[in-house]
């Protein structure tokens, strides 16, 4: 007989006590709840602010380079906006950089073809590299983890991605001479950010070490950690500074209004959605976005006027969080394995999604990338287990 095992949940937010990097007290109430992480954040935060109002002196043109800053573009609504804002309301002289990996989204393509076009006066470059696909596979092969772990450790494939695209934004940075980087992360990703240059290279050491760095990089980055701090170029985190200003659906609202954003927010601009869930729940047993949804809830139960996360996903203020996240590990599962009906799947993941405030044709292209699982996952060369 199978062994049942008993999970027990934070009776503020929903984290279970197996979430990684997260207790539960006495009172069932978890570590995040209870701010036990916030001390390294406001000081994190003190430095984003200090930079950001550093760059916000600059004036326009005057840069001794060619570029004022390189906004890191992505495609999405964040990066649009920001990019949209320094060059055709503040006239800055931007270099817009794009890390377009293997499995970018047909949405991100098409609002990056829209915004070379409507935002012409950015220097376009887009950096294609298939290297980021043996970061993806040294961390799908690692052993199934066992124990504790660390806060965030259930976004390891995501942040590991996004870390090496700052880290050849950077590199790029440093050969046309420029001082800032805007990384238009929204307000809650702090908790996943590291501000400074050298930390984050450090920081890709310790995670995969030398030889694959160097297989990656050569020694490019080994030059900045020797190099002085002040000589390198300053990330900017512009919404993460303006942190509760920061209202992901007026963005939305005024891209649109400009014919700049044909999307929605719910609709990731990476086809690794799935795999990253897939890797949360098989190493964790949480959806990867439980983060997200539980700073939602404990917003909301603080204020009940708060209509919305700061994250860039909104919520709906009533989801039922554990039949969500069980009904989607149970599809995902069943996806990986290749077993059962792809036309129920849908049908379920299109109700799941619509639940959690996706519009239908969200909640069917989101469904579609979940289907297409198996395969992104073997164009990756990334082994899915059929057991759980």
């Amino acid at each position: 007989m199978a062994e049942v095992i008993e999970v027990s949940y934070c009776t503020v937010c929903f984290l279970h006590d197996g979430h990684p990097g997260v207790t539960l007290d006495a009172d069932q109430v978890c570590s995040v709840c209870r701010l036990d992480i916030a001390a390294e954040l406001v000081q994190n935060i003190a430095r984003v602010r200090e930079v950001y109002e550093d760059f916000q002196r600059n004036t326009p043109g005057a840069a001794p380079g060619q570029f004022d800053c390189l906004v890191m573009y992505s495609g999405g609504k964040d990066s649009t906006y920001i990019l949209d804002q320094l060059v055709n309301e503040r006239g800055m002289r931007v270099l817009a950089y794009t890390f377009s990996p293997p499995f970018e989204s047909s949405r991100a393509a098409e609002n990056i073809r829209i915004a070379q076009e409507r935002i012409s006066a950015a220097t376009y470059v887009v950096d294609r590299d298939s290297s980021i696909n043996k970061v993806m596979r040294n961390v799908f092969a690692r052993p199934e983890t066992v124990g504790p772990g660390r806060y965030l450790d259930e976004k390891l494939p995501c942040l590991s991605c996004r870390t090496f695209f700052i880290l050849r934004a950077i590199l790029c940075a440093r050969r046309h001479g420029v001082d800032y980087i805007l990384l238009c992360a929204d307000p809650q990703q702090m908790l996943t950010m590291e501000p400074a240059v050298q930390n984050i290279v450090k920081d890709f050491y310790r995670e995969f070490g030398r030889e694959l760095v160097e297989e990656l990089f050569g020694d490019e980055l080994e030059q900045l950690v020797f190099d002085d701090e002040a000589a390198l170029p300053k990330i900017v985190f512009p919404f993460i500074a303006e942190g509760d200003r920061y209202d992901p659906e007026r963005i939305v609202s005024e891209l649109t209004a400009k014919g700049l954003y044909r999307s929605s927010p719910f609709e990731t601009h990476c086809t690794l959605l799935p795999l990253l869930n897939y890797y949360a729940f098989k190493n964790w047993d949480c959806m990867f976005y439980k983060l997200n949804v539980s700073s939602h809830i404990r917003a909301v139960k603080r204020n009940g006027d708060y209509s919305r996360s700061t994250y860039s996903v909104a919520f709906p203020r009533q989801m039922d969080v554990v039949h969500v996240e069980q009904q989607l590990k149970k599809i995902t599962f069943e996806i990986a394995a290749d077993v059962g009906d792809p036309d129920i799947h849908q049908a379920e993941l299109v109700d799941l999604f619509t639940q959690i405030g996706a519009t239908e044709e969200a909640a069917r292209y989101v469904a579609r990338s979940f289907l297409d699982m198996r395969r992104v996952a073997e164009d990756l060369g990334i082994s899915l287990s059929r057991e759980k």
